[in-house]
């Protein structure tokens, strides 16, 4: 059997869900969107359904496939409905559901409901990706307890820098949201994983921990409370051949790289099918055989290879970790010029095992 697989710490994931309670004294929505970020929503909101305040999808698919597992807890779907007819369905199952809108508050001033939603209204504090405009924020928040339809309203916004820790982009949206809110009374959600570790002073009785929840930073530089996280997903294989070359010997396609001094070269059964980023550069770190080393050349579709020449230890089926506890996903990311949250969400055929139920 292929030895590729990912070993998912659920452990970690509960470690990291209550990390965010700690830190925010709020209540806290579990976002599992895109199956977890590629860790298996179903699992993992099992793992954490015992303490989770709720949970946050994209949309009412991703919400069905929770509820179809037996997940009873409040799921809010952080796009809301695309069509109006989605509406019985989201009260039949009793999902929470934002509002980012005008067309979707005047669907639900239209829709004959059996019972009263639990909406959450979206501001565009400044991401200028979806929410409504502060100059109808009032007026939405108004109709919608004017419908009778509604029976609880959250007040929310994104914020589109808050990773950036030294940029004052997120105290001028918080500064939009006061105004836009002003004299309105229902609570707030503002503060996604980085404004939970990196922004304290942000008021927010609902938080929303994304890529947090599975143990990557939010950040590119070093921060006290990020390292505080614990790695949730260890990507792992094995060593499938071993080559020995002398200098000038080319490896991989394209010739990418070309061995400097005599060296091993270990071939991992691992590649950009399975999601690891073909863009990773030679110089990537690697785990083999419990030492650091680093890839070498171009990532295959299967396969990608890797250097033992200082790791005299390993050989024909030593293990490789390609990210986890000890090679950090964040750090693999930059070396291949993404983010982790990318190279989650495309992992693919690779089984998953699920640890610490």
């Amino acid at each position: 059997m292929r030895p590729a697989r990912a070993l998912i710490d659920l452990q970690a994931l509960r470690h990291n869900y209550q990390l965010a309670r700690e830190l925010s004294g709020a209540k806290a929505l579990a976002v599992i969107k895109a199956d977890a970020y590629g860790h298996g929503a179903v699992r993992c909101a099992q793992a954490l359904e015992a303490e989770a305040d709720g949970f946050a999808v994209a949309c009412i698919e991703e919400a069905l496939e929770l509820r179809a597992a037996g997940i009873t807890a409040p799921v809010l779907l952080l796009e809301g409905f695309f069509e109006a007819d989605e509406l019985p369905l989201i009260i039949q199952h009793d999902f929470w559901c934002v509002v980012h809108s005008l067309w979707q508050l005047e669907a639900i001033e239209q829709a004959s409901l059996s019972k009263p939603l639990t909406v959450w209204l979206k501001l565009d504090s400044g991401m200028h990706r979806v929410g409504l405009h502060p100059k109808d924020y009032q007026g939405a928040y108004q109709r919608l307890l004017a419908s009778g339809k509604v029976a609880k309203i959250v007040l929310m916004s994104h914020f589109a820098r808050a990773d950036e820790l030294g940029c004052s982009t997120s105290v001028d949206q918080v500064a939009v949201f006061e105004a836009a809110r002003k004299g309105l009374s229902a609570q707030v959600s503002l503060r996604n994983s980085p404004a939970v570790l990196g922004w304290p002073d942000i008021p927010s009785d609902w938080v929303r921990p994304g890529i947090m929840l599975y143990g990557a930073t939010p950040f590119e530089e070093a921060q006290s409370q990020a390292a505080r996280l614990q790695p949730v997903m260890t990507l792992e294989s094995k060593v499938i051949s071993v080559r020995e070359l002398p200098a000038g010997e080319a490896v991989g396609y394209g010739a990418k790289f070309v061995t400097q001094r005599p060296s091993r070269i270990g071939v991992v059964a691992m590649g950009y099918a399975d999601g690891y980023p073909r863009l990773a550069p030679t110089g990537t770190p690697v785990l083999v055989a419990g030492q650091r080393s680093q890839l070498l050349g171009r990532v295959s579709m299967d396969m990608l290879c890797i250097d033992l020449t200082d790791v005299p230890q390993a050989g024909l089926g030593s293990p490789v970790e390609l990210w986890g506890k000890n090679i950090l996903a964040s750090d693999v990311a930059i070396q291949a010029g993404t983010i982790p949250y990318q190279i989650f969400c495309n992992l693919r055929r690779v089984p998953m095992l699920y640890t610490g139920a």
